[in-house]
């Protein structure tokens, strides 16, 4: 049995072994009962130390994955839950995969949409979470202010100061993340029958709410400098839709970024047939300056969405909204009947986190890592032979193609080597099939990913 360890990994090695066992079980078909090989055999061949097996053993077998019996080692349980590859969660390959966290240990999440568990740091975020304890016990049982908690909006007033962002406190919403935000800004100013434009590819999850709502999505071809402008005109000119939704840096999926001419074309279209933009900037805190944010250029007709989930914590929901004093006050109006407002715990955590510097530290690290693992992925797709949709200069993701195989052909290579990867028609606000795959960076240096796309490199083209 040969385990797959990276010694040099952040996950703890026990936790490797765990997850390799059980993807052992899992690849093999092993029937309960089964003996596993020995302790003493899987250290020795691994170069692993006996107690770390054991232990990662007995976490199985707390787990109702494997039995243990005195004298005779570890068995698969009887009774041992049903370890589910890719195959058997269609969920997981469609439009709402973004939050990958139910996936088996066992699997690499390759498409996923944030980052891995073994990146988030504990330390400062248990730090802030017991100063709010100890020192903010309104934060602990009430509600926050329909606003949001008024630190925290300080504190994002500033942030918002550096991508030239220039706004009063009246104008900023907070949320329960990203979503909640755009749930809201859906709810409130449109409505059913309205017709508006997305980028294709595009957010999956959007797509799913504006068909939740029965808004009607015209789409615009995403470029690796932002939205096809010229497409975008012709689609202003025949249907005047209402709005549109775009990210500006690191898009989900394709990892672009607008260019400053882009951006001022588009709000220059947006102007002159006055549509709303809602610019979804959730990745900002990723991004490699410089950069123009559509806000900053135009705070009348842009709506500007950002989100602290997708790099502090998925489970600390805390997102914000800028808008018009108008439009912020009937969101927040929404937001109090919906919801009753967001967490001022969560919010009152992350005031703290901003006040004290930690975050501002915590993201440069997360910077600087993906910088250093895009630059590896993109290497490792160069020599594999993938075509690449841009070469993105932050964020999370890659877009890119085999140019040998197809769709089905990749996926087959990657279930041999314990890969889940995106759907080929999650990004499709219309949900056609392609062949293009959303790559999280901070995946792709896995020796799993490697193996992968060297295996696609040797495969035969698709007959034609």
């Amino acid at each position: 049995m040969e385990l797959r360890i990276d010694r040099q990994a952040m996950v703890p090695v026990v936790q490797q072994i765990v997850d390799e066992l059980a993807g052992w079980i899992r690849q093999n078909g092993l029937p309960p009962a089964t003996r596993l090989p020995s302790v003493r055999h899987i250290a020795r061949n691994n170069l692993l130390s006996q107690s770390s097996v054991v232990e990662a053993c007995e976490r199985l077998v707390a787990q109702g994955i494997l039995a243990s019996r005195h004298g005779s080692g570890f068995f698969v349980a009887t009774s041992a839950p049903e370890l589910k590859g890719a195959s058997d969660l269609p969920w997981l390959e469609g439009a709402a995969v973004a939050d990958c966290s139910d996936v088996p240990p066992t699997q690499l999440r390759l498409g996923c949409g944030g980052l891995p568990e073994s990146w988030r740091e504990t330390d400062d975020l248990s730090y802030a979470i017991r100063q709010v304890t100890r020192t903010d016990m309104a934060g602990l049982f009430n509600y926050s202010t329909p606003l949001g908690l008024p630190t925290l909006r300080q504190q994002i007033l500033k942030r918002l100061k550096l991508l030239s962002i220039s706004v009063d406190e009246s104008r900023i919403l907070t949320t329960a993340g990203a979503t909640q935000g755009l749930d809201l800004i859906v709810r409130t100013l449109l409505k059913s029958g309205d017709c508006v434009v997305v980028e294709s590819p595009g957010f999956a999850h959007l797509f799913d709410l504006l068909r939740l709502h029965g808004i009607r999505m015209l789409e615009v071809p995403r470029t690796p400098h932002g939205p096809d402008t010229e497409v975008l005109e012709r689609l202003l000119v025949e249907n005047s839709p209402r709005a549109l939704f775009i990210n500006s840096f690191h898009q989900n999926p394709t990892g672009s970024s607008l260019t400053l001419a882009v951006a001022q074309r588009v709000l220059q279209l947006s102007n002159a047939h006055r549509m709303l933009v809602i610019e979804d900037d959730v990745y900002a805190d990723l991004h490699n300056p410089p950069g123009t944010r559509l806000a900053a250029l135009d705070d009348a007709r842009v709506i500007y969405v950002g989100s602290f989930s997708k790099t502090l914590s998925s489970s600390l929901r805390v997102g914000f909204v800028v808008a018009g004093a108008e439009v912020v006050s009937r969101l927040a109006e929404v937001k109090m009947i919906s919801s009753m407002g967001a967490s001022r715990f969560c919010e009152s955590v992350l005031a703290s986190l901003l006040a004290s510097g930690a975050y501002r530290k915590l993201v440069q690290r997360q910077r600087q890592r993906l910088n250093t693992d895009r630059a590896a992925a993109l290497q490792i797709l160069e020599d594999a032979g993938w075509q690449v949709f841009g070469k993105p200069a932050g964020g999370l993701f890659i877009w890119a193609r085999s140019r040998v195989c197809d769709y089905a052909q990749v996926q087959i290579q990657a279930r041999r080597f314990g890969i889940l990867l995106s759907s080929a028609t999650a990004f499709s606000p219309g949900g056609e099939a392609g062949n293009w795959l959303r790559i999280n960076v901070a995946y792709a240096c896995d020796p799993r990913a490697r193996g992968f796309f060297q295996a696609t490199a040797s495969d035969r083209p698709p007959a034609s």
